[in-house]
Order: C-alpha cells, then sequence, then structure tokens
C-alpha cells in the first residue's frame, strides 16, 4: 500500500509520498513514488503514483519517450504539454494506452489493473493546478474548497487536513500538517512507512524551492511525531469526562 497527499494553496503546491512497496514481516522493500518534471523557468511538474507498480514505471516510461497525440498522429512527452490540462489528458492516454497493451496479461493472472496518481504543478504562466488521475485515465481537479487530493491509504490522514487546511493556510503549515497527516497514516498501517518524499512549489516560480527526502531518524520529523502524540494526549485530558453513566452530573 501507500499514501501520497497533494496541498493546493495560495502561495503554492506541496506534494508529499511514502515510499513502501512491500510491509510484510520479514521484507520491508521501497520504490520512489514522487517523481520531478522540471524544466527551471519553463515548468515544474510532480507527480506521485500508487497502485501496481509495473503499470506505474510503464506510464512513467511513455510519458518521457511519448504517447501518440490523437490530433496530430505525432508523439507528445510530458515535456511538450502547453497546459497543466493538457499534460493531465496526457498521463490518462498514457494510462490507457498500458491498459490496452497488459490487459491480455493481467486477465489471465487474474490481476486488477490498479493504479493512480496525484499530479501537479505549473506550466510558463498558467495556472498552478493539482488533479488526481483514476485507473481510467479520467481525472478530477482540486478546487479551493477542498484544497488537498489523496491517493492510495488516504482514510487515517485526512481527518486533520479536513481540520487544518484550507486554500489560505501557509505553504509551510500545509507541508507541516500534511507530514501530520503522513504520521497519522504510518501510525495505523503497517503498508505506509519511511523514507518520505516530499516537494514544495511556490507559485509562479517553475521551479522547486524544496525537494527533500526524510529518513528514518531525521530529528525534526521525530520531535514533530512526538509533539503531535503529546498534543492528542493533552486535548484528551483537557475534555471533559462524557456525561453518560453513574455518577454523571
Amino acid at each position: 500500500m501507500t499514501y501520497c497527499v497533494g496541498i493546493l494553496v495560495e502561495e503554492g503546491l506541496v506534494m508529499i509520498a511514502d515510499t513502501r512497496t512491500n510491509a510484510g514481516l520479514d521484507d520491508i522493500s521501497t520504490y520512489r513514488k514522487l517523481h520531478m518534471f522540471t524544466k527551471p523557468g519553463e515548468r515544474v511538474l510532480a507527480l506521485a503514483s500508487a497502485g501496481n507498480l509495473s503499470v506505474t514505471q510503464s506510464v512513467l516510461s511513455l510519458l518521457t519517450e511519448g504517447v501518440e497525440d490523437p490530433d496530430t498522429g505525432k508523439p507528445e512527452t510530458i515535456y511538450d504539454a502547453p497546459t497543466m490540462f493538457r499534460a493531465a489528458q496526457l498521463i490518462g492516454r498514457a494510462i490507457r494506452k498500458v491498459r490496452t497493451i497488459e490487459r491480455a496479461g493481467f486477465e489471465a493472472a487474474q490481476l486488477r489493473f490498479e493504479v493512480s496518481f496525484l499530479f501537479g504543478g505549473q506550466i510558463g504562466d498558467g495556472p498552478m493546478r493539482l488533479y488526481m488521475i483514476y485507473s481510467a485515465g479520467n481525472f478530477i481537479a482540486c478546487s479551493q474548497d477542498a484544497p488537498f487530493l489523496q491517493i492510495g491509504e488516504h482514510k487515517y490522514g485526512k481527518p486533520i487536513l479536513d481540520r487544518a487546511v484550507t486554500y489560505r493556510t501557509d505553504i509551510y503549515d500545509a507541508l507541516k500538517v500534511g507530514l501530520v497527516s503522513m504520521d497519522s497514516t504510518m501510525r495505523s498501517n503497517l503498508g505506509v512507512g519511511l523514507p518520505i518524499d516530499l516537494t514544495v512549489i511556490r507559485r509562479n516560480t517553475c521551479d522547486t524551492e524544496v525537494l527533500h527526502r526524510i529518513e528514518a531518524g531525521e530529528p525534526y520529523f521525530h520531535d514533530l511525531r512526538e509533539r503531535w502524540s503529546a498534543a492528542l494526549r493533552a486535548a484528551h485530558r483537557a475534555i471533559p469526562r462524557p456525561p453518560y453513566g453513574p455518577g454523571a452530573k
């Protein structure tokens, strides 16, 4: 399993992804799930993946090698797409092409074709966007009313995002809340784990401001986990006892 979150606020974009691909008792492996496609000053694109690893790798290869443009018949790469919308369409076409190529093999092995992506960034002076792209190749866009999207094991990390993130949230506060969301997921699901890859992209710069990997034992993330746990315990103690049962007033 995996967990990836993208947060689009007024100042820019935060994307965070874990790296765990297998979490058996004696078999834990990792793979980078946050991929960057950048031409500084021209475009900065972040793509986070969840689902079947072979499908993910095939889609990534097609995005750099090219997928046929139905209008021109020529191959188009992620570096050619003129807008974020067109780039999201390109990813959808790449997913559908992989599905067509691999369908027989998946059906013979009785495997589900499962893949999803978070895709965010900015191209030129166009608007910054964040999309969730499904295994059918269709997609939805993030909005100011709901300024985050998640893929993978999202249920454990969603409550903190719902309560703490708005479109006006400071971009580094958004990063902090995103990391708390990741920690909450890691606490509840062994299939999500370190290292964690993250990027911060400020609006209208077309470049990464932060591109970082959190490894096990990193002091800031350890401190964040401890402080969040302590804050939850303190909040629990501060809330009055429910007025039910024997002795209730």
